[in-house]
Formats: C-alpha cells, structure tokens, sequence
C-alpha cells in the first residue's frame, strides 16, 4: 500500500497553534507551562522545529492533551486529489490507489451517496469536533466541503474536508455517485476554551 506523504512537523505546527488559540493563551504563557523556551516554541508553531519526545511531552501536559494528539490531524484543512494525478502501484494481480489515512481512535462511517441536481438541500451543521469527511467521485460532478471553502470535483477525485463545520453538496451533472467515509473522534478533541 503506497503511504501518503505526511509532514509531522507541520501537523504537530498545527495541533500547538491550535491548542494553544482554543486555550486562549500567549506563547509566554505555553513557555512558562511548559518550562520550554518562547524559541523554542514558536520553532514547533512554524513546523521548522525537530522535537523530540521530550518536547511533545512538555507540550502535551501544558495543554492538557496526550502527547500522541500533537501527531494526529485534528480539524484538518481541505485536501484534494485529482484523479490525473493519482498514483497507481501495481500489485500481485491488481492495482491500488491510496486515497488517505486517518490517524487517532474513534467511529468510522461509510456509504454511498447519490444526489441529482437542483434536490440537495442546504448546508449540513457541523458533527461532533474533529469529524473528517473523505469524499472519492465514483461518477458526475460535484462542489463540496466547508461552506467556506468549497472545491469542484470530478468522477476520480478525492476530498478530505473537516466535517465539524457547516459543509455541504452541491450536484453539478443531473446525478452524482459519491463514496463518503466519516471519521468521528470516541473523545472529544479538546476542552472549552479557557477564559
């Protein structure tokens, strides 16, 4: 199975700035939390930083989560792939396309979904906090994802959007096959914001 390419300095940049914004609290804050330097941390907040397990576990208790949820992708941006651009590897016998991987524990949802022009309604509310969609295009055409940030796709595509967000699909052709896979965490991600 080809592995699809994953940047954990970047997804551990992501998870801190996040945590740290939903805590509402400064890089001066985190440092002292954490007995870390503000260089550090803001070394791991631009993904430039190389952090060792140490580090992670420092990180992890000044913002109240396991270390191992710095290297989950969690509340993810929109990420596409193109059925042009799609790798195949060859196998005994067939062929494969990777279309992603998900991290962390929690329920798995799948289905297909069919939609006809002018029948979907509007945008769906957000599921629980950090639910992930994965959308592969069996056929037709389709816009999708965060109401914010949606993206056209085509018969081949794969789009992997945040779900906790108002999102939504919008049929392009008269009809479009959809597979759709949902990733909903057991736990919620993250405590409230503290004021």
């Amino acid at each position: 199975m080809t592995e699809v390419a994953v940047d954990h300095n970047e997804l551990v940049a992501r998870n801190v700035r996040r945590l740290r914004r939903e805590q509402g609290i400064s890089i001066g804050e985190l440092a002292r939390r954490s007995g870390l330097s503000k260089q550090t941390l803001s070394k791991a907040e631009q993904g430039v930083g190389n952090p060792t397990v140490d580090t992670l576990a420092a990180l992890g208790k000044a913002l109240d989560v396991a270390p191992r949820q710095l290297l989950t992708e969690w509340g993810s941006t929109v990420y596409v792939q193109r059925q042009g651009d799609a790798a195949w590897e060859e196998r005994n016998g067939w062929s494969e396309r990777m279309l992603d991987q998900t991290y962390g524990s929690g329920y798995v949802h799948t289905l297909v979904l069919r939609l006809e022009r002018g029948k979907a309604g509007g945008p769906v509310p957000g599921h629980t906090l950090g639910a992930l969609h994965h959308v592969y295009v069996i056929s037709g055409r389709l816009r999708t994802g965060p109401v914010e940030d949606q993206v056209e796709l085509a018969a081949g595509d794969f789009a992997r959007f945040p779900g906790d967000v108002p999102h939504q699909h919008t049929c392009l052709t008269d009809r479009v096959v959809l597979h759709v896979t949902t990733t909903i965490p057991q736990a919620r991600q993250f405590g409230a914001p503290r004021p």
